[in-house]
């Protein structure tokens, strides 16, 4: 009965989105209304459904089996969406940067022209102009590019909810770190994005956003506040995932409330007739560059949660922001390479401080096996048993996990064996594992751990 029933409220919603659907785009053939405002109800009605069809399906299954096999597909869908649509604005990005900077702007250039630019890709060829502010008659079918960031944030935020928030005991609140109440944590969490938005907004709203380099450097000062702030505030993954929260925010808003209203205000005086004001375009291309420069901070966010030896470091703030200004500093020299001009600094100073975190990261010292005492595998089986195997267990007592994360278990001798590298560097080396140390493993059963691995990781 409940799958019948689940069944028929997702044919239900279905039918609903598809009389919707159906309903705009006639009302929008009728009214004559611009394709892309269509095309916003049609997106923002399918998103609306498939938001209300997950957390249908997730109460309806709540305190059953199905509840751990739905939550981890809810957070499939979820985040592939959030990759799918990243991808889509970030290649966006890419194209359009390299596009202002790949510009002709001297040979054979008409007048109402900024630059033109010919293309070959796929088999043929393109033409491209780029107009120093509008044409004299705007086309009937003019293509934006918004979607993609509204959907990537979006999903962003649901999944930052789905992983963190609705486990804000296991996922975001460290105890050692700052004890939270759930509610305490999420609201700061939360209202952080916010306030990054306006403290960039009003940065970019003063005389210091006409000088790049002091505007840059302001910037880095903020960005190393939140840095630092989340990794006090919260557990080092938790916090690192909010920093990228924070840039894509920011990111999103640029499109929201400056990019988009600023060409909507081009368009509409073109089509009137009138001479556009040309700061608009200018605005919106200084916003659109600045999120070209966090695309790459923002995708080492959106991995880092599968490298413990940049989160797990006793300073994650200091490693987070040396990578984000690395890798920013990256995207730099691509902008400047596309311009055809050359530095002989910028990629180099990036380098190395790249390889400066992965030395910093690196172990303290190298282990002493001399100085262990012999350790037994059945030692260590107890301590996996009773600090490890509450997630990585065919069936886990984990209060949150149902399922073993990335289906890793440590019930045989050979399982443990086979894991043995992944346990040094997360148990011993980063002490990441376990989560946010809910089992209470003490130091002295993480070093039996490191001596028993070092000793050649034995099963008698």
């Amino acid at each position: 009965m409940l799958f019948a029933f689940i069944f028929a409220v997702l044919a239900f919603l279905g039918l609903f989105g598809m009389t919707v659907t159906f309903h705009v785009r006639k009302k929008a053939n009728d009214s004559k209304r611009p394709d892309e405002r269509q095309k916003g109800w049609i997106y923002g009605t399918l998103l609306l459904l498939l938001a209300v069809a997950l957390f249908l399906g997730y109460r309806l299954v709540l305190g059953t089996p199905w509840e751990a096999h739905m939550f981890e597909w809810m957070n499939l869908v979820i985040r592939l969406m959030h990759f799918t649509f990243g991808i889509a604005w970030i290649g966006a990005s890419f194209y359009f940067v390299f596009l202002e900077n790949a510009l002709n702007r001297t040979e054979g250039i008409r007048e109402e022209l900024a630059g033109n630019l010919w293309a070959v890709h796929g088999g043929g060829f393109y033409y491209l102009e780029k107009y120093k502010i509008a044409p004299a008659e705007i086309p009937k079918k003019l293509h934006w590019f918004k979607y993609e960031a509204y959907f990537t944030w979006l999903s962003g935020f649901c999944l930052l909810f789905v992983v963190y928030y609705f486990n804000a005991r296991s996922m975001l609140i460290d105890p050692q770190i700052m004890d939270l109440q759930p509610l305490t944590a999420i609201t700061i969490g939360a209202g952080s994005l916010l306030i990054g938005w306006l403290l960039y907004d009003g940065l970019c709203r003063t005389p210091i956003i006409q000088n790049n380099l002091l505007f840059g450097l302001v910037f880095l000062v903020i960005a190393i506040g939140f840095a630092f702030f989340y990794t006090q505030v919260f557990s080092p993954r938790a916090a690192f995932i909010h920093f990228g929260a924070f840039l894509g925010t920011i990111m999103a808003a640029n499109v929201f409330f400056v990019i988009i209203p600023s060409q909507k205000a081009l368009v509409a005086a073109a089509k009137k007739g009138e001479n556009p004001d040309p700061l608009l375009g200018k605005k919106a291309g200084l916003r659109s560059l600045h999120n070209n420069y966090f695309t790459l901070p923002v995708l080492f966010v959106m991995i880092s949660n599968h490298f413990p030896t940049t989160f797990g470091h006793e300073h994650p703030w200091l490693i987070l922001f040396a990578l984000s200004v690395a890798l920013a500093g990256i995207k730099h020299y691509l902008n400047v390479l596309e311009r055809h001009e050359y530095n002989v600094w910028i990629l180099p100073a990036s380098v190395l401080i790249l390889l400066g975190v992965a030395f910093v990261t690196g172990p303290k010292a190298t282990p002493n096996v001399a100085a262990c005492r012999p350790i037994k595998y059945e030692e260590i089986h107890s301590i996996v048993q009773t600090r490890c195997q509450t997630c990585h267990a065919s069936k886990p007592t984990d209060d949150v996990f149902k399922v073993a994360p990335n289906g890793v278990l440590f019930e045989t001798p050979a399982q443990i064996i086979h894991a043995k590298d992944k346990i040094l560097q997360r148990v011993v080396l980063t002490e990441s594992m376990p989560l946010l140390n809910k089992t209470k493993m003490t130091k002295e059963e993480r070093e039996a751990m490191r001596c028993w691995i070092e000793q050649g990781s034995k099963p008698k």
